[in-house]
């Protein structure tokens, strides 16, 4: 089937979503979002279930980007990598002590990709090669709502005194707290860019304090 529509960005689609300052938090309404999304724990540096969920999670959102293409003349960019995290101890986060974090990695999917397209590509990426993550994979709808971000340049490891701001300064003095896990955004990629260059987007999910 030939392109009826043309080639979707959805980093430019929802606009707001993927960009924000690097000096000052902005305040977001995020709408219901449709993602493919793999859970794990541990460090994201030494674990090989990350690497492996990574790896199922875009072999299966290429192969749904090529069936859409193909069969409903809807291209689109694959979406860039993203990632819930928590800890049972918060402070895990600013000691980075990643072994034990848990997280959800995820790969933003345009609207009209269903889950019976995505089923397809499941067993697509089955007949292939079988990542070993591929039967963790599921697709569904994640809701934040209102939340605050800000861009982060520079190494991972070096995000804690901006979340320590967010955290500890920004929503304390804007009557906000915590609705949702902290979500990170990978706009640069660390096999081709140094680590002082990387941008991320960190964003948390927030609610006004009951007076």
């Amino acid at each position: 089937m030939p392109d009826t529509y043309p080639k979707v960005d959805l980093k430019k689609h929802y606009g707001e979503l993927f960009s924000a300052g690097k000096k000052d938090f902005a305040v977001v309404e995020v709408p219901p979002l449709s993602y493919l999304m793999v859970d794990g724990a541990g460090d994201p540096n030494t674990e090989p279930s990350y690497t492996a969920a990574v790896e199922a999670l875009y072999s299966v959102s290429f192969t749904a980007k090529f069936a859409s293409k193909k069969q409903l003349g809807r291209d689109y960019t694959v979406s860039p990598l993203e990632g819930l995290w928590w800890a049972d101890n918060p402070e895990a986060f600013t000691a980075r002590d990643k072994s034990s974090w848990k997280w959800t990695m995820m790969v933003l999917q345009p609207e009209w990709v269903t889950a019976a397209l995505i089923s397809d590509a499941i067993e697509t990426v089955r007949a292939k090669k079988n990542p070993t993550s591929l039967d963790l994979l599921r697709f569904e709808t994640y809701h934040e709502g209102t939340s605050v971000q800000i861009l982060h340049v520079g190494s991972y490891d070096d995000e804690a005194p901006t979340l320590a701001r967010l955290h500890n300064e920004y929503l304390p003095d804007h009557g906000l707290t915590f609705n949702g896990k902290h979500h990170e955004i990978y706009l640069g990629d660390p096999r081709k860019t140094e680590p002082a260059r990387l941008k991320t987007l960190l964003r948390q999910p927030v609610r006004r304090i009951a007076a």
